[in-house]
């Protein structure tokens, strides 16, 4: 993605000349905002920013967020990062976020939204360990609050750069998701995250993208193959042998290539494309990794993910 060389809130740092001018565009900090459901892992993601550099700001009222930034490009670089929080204690600041975020891309703030995401199941089971009610439960079940939530939540879910499920994550695994998306110093123009699953044990919810793969003949049927996954190079052979197989695989990379383009041009750097088989066993993993492979030949930073290999 190409960055921006001038801001337009460089006369509030600017103290003159041209050159100091560059500095002070340069100087203003990388924003992320974090949000998601209640439960999901909000404090885990804020604290691991922290751990990495990041100056973190828990529970800020979404107007402050530019003041926050102005604050930080006055800091001669030592502040360069920020993480806000913004959750659904602050609901009654929530109708200013789309001011403010209006506000930071006028001054070409390099920012992000990080949407924290998990399953009703998740949710009410972490509030029933802890014995807390969900902040927006009032009088009712903690299903009630989850639900408020989520209609609420529901728009800037939407324009979130990236959404993270951590429905079957513990802490660890959360960190080190984020330790993979936060942790480099310089940002790739954009980064994939193709994941292989089984529709039988239902879509990821963070897909951006769903690719059905069932459309060819399943290796489980073949005895041979079934002990096998799609790791393997004989299930691969078999999967790509299949007619239309090669055609489907060549004509949805073209489309990738399109979709990337409108990403970088919208400033999105993250896209999760999910592709599904019935097991998430054989020809989805067989997929998913000609798939990466297609989109690192094209420079795209890919994580690849098999979801559900193994559950069967």
């Amino acid at each position: 993605m190409t960055e921006h060389e001038t801001h337009g809130d460089g006369a509030q740092v600017n103290t003159g000349t041209t050159g100091e001018s560059a500095e002070a565009a340069a100087a203003i900090p990388e924003l992320v905002i974090i949000s998601g459901m209640s439960g999901a892992g909000r404090s885990t993601a804020a604290k691991c920013l922290e751990d990495l550099g990041w100056f973190v700001v828990d529970n800020l009222p979404p107007a402050l967020i530019p003041t926050m930034v102005d604050l930080g490009a006055r800091s001669q670089g030592n502040v360069a990062r920020i993480a806000v929080v913004v959750d659904v204690r602050g609901r009654r600041f929530f109708d200013n976020l789309r001011e403010s975020l209006a506000d930071l891309a006028a001054k070409n703030v390099k920012r992000r939204v990080l949407f924290l995401e998990a399953s009703d199941e998740a949710l009410v089971r972490r509030f029933e360990s802890v014995r807390r009610p969900h902040p927006l439960q009032g009088d009712g079940r903690i299903v009630d609050g989850i639900e408020a939530e989520r209609d609420l939540l529901r728009e800037l879910r939407g324009d979130a750069d990236l959404v993270i499920d951590t429905s079957s994550l513990n802490v660890h695994e959360l960190r080190a998701k984020m330790d993979a998306q936060f942790a480099g110093e310089e940002e790739p123009e954009l980064r994939a995250t193709v994941m292989s699953f089984g529709y039988k044990y239902g879509l990821p919810v963070d897909a951006d993208l769903v690719v059905d793969c069932r459309f060819l003949p399943n290796p489980h049927w073949v005895p041979e193959l079934r002990p096998f996954t799609g790791l393997n190079e004989e299930v691969s052979g078999y999967v790509f042998n299949q007619p239309g197989a090669k055609e489907f695989l060549d004509r949805y990379a073209e489309l990738l290539q399109l979709i990337a383009a409108g990403y970088r041009r919208e400033g999105k750097r993250y896209v999760t494309i999910a592709v599904g088989c019935t097991g998430g066993k054989h020809r989805s993993v067989a997929m998913s990794e000609r798939l990466a492979a297609r989109l690192v030949a094209e420079a795209v930073e890919t994580v690849i993910v098999h979801r559900d290999m193994g559950r069967e």
